[in-house]
């Protein structure tokens, strides 16, 4: 099984810890401090996870999935470059601004996406956007909602996407609601999908959702 690397040790990168490692990945959770280790829930992520700083975990995994604040992920990945080279960058993440009542508010690249800037800043890396139209335990668990729902790729690499495309179906996804877009340019959609968001948060709470098509 593959080793994947997950930078950052909140809700997002735990749960999806949780589900690569029940599927058998090796997976190292990159954390930026001690103190961020000690404050991640851990309940859920078994066995095969392991703990590392960031950077170590950036050189040895054989994929790294961005699970950090899309606000400051450029400057923080960017910093990576070398230990990127060559790999798949999955970015989950949203960059935005945080609105009065911490809720995500105007889009940090507007006409761009942070997909296009990481891939400008990382051209020997492969970055494949998805999952990141949804709340996050619907990344591991899309069967939870009562309609099926869909889940966006978009990358310039056709091997990277496959790639990523299996590791979607190793955390429940089936093909049919996996719709490719396209090359990385395609992720300004997805990433612009994130202004909905806290105005269905506001009025019904964090219930589990995802914007996708209806067919």
């Amino acid at each position: 099984m593959t080793s994947i690397g997950i930078l950052g040790t909140g809700r997002v990168g735990t749960h999806l810890a949780g589900k690569l490692a029940a599927t058998g990945h090796h997976v190292i959770l990159g954390r930026r401090s001690r103190k961020e280790q000690d404050a991640a829930p851990t309940e859920d992520t078994g066995p095969r996870v392991s703990f590392a700083d960031q950077r170590t975990t950036a050189r040895t995994a054989h994929i790294v999935i961005n699970a950090t604040p899309g606000d400051s992920a450029l400057d923080r990945l960017a910093d990576l470059r070398t230990e990127l080279a060559g790999k798949i960058l999955v970015d989950v993440s949203n960059a935005t601004h945080d609105a009065d009542d911490g809720l995500p508010g105007d889009l940090c690249y507007p006409g761009s996406s942070l997909a296009e800037q990481l891939q400008a800043a990382l051209p020997d890396t492969h970055v494949v956007k998805t999952l990141n139209t949804m709340l996050f335990m619907v990344m591991a668990a899309p069967d939870m909602l009562a309609t099926p729902p869909t889940v966006y790729v978009s990358g310039n690499d056709e091997h990277a996407k496959r790639t990523v495309t299996g590791l979607l179906g190793d955390l429940g996804w089936q093909p049919a609601w996996i719709e490719d877009l396209g090359d990385i340019t395609t992720a300004r959609a997805t990433e612009a999908m994130i202004l909905v968001v806290p105005h269905i948060l506001r009025r019904h709470g964090f219930a589990p959702f995802a914007v996708s098509l209806a067919r």
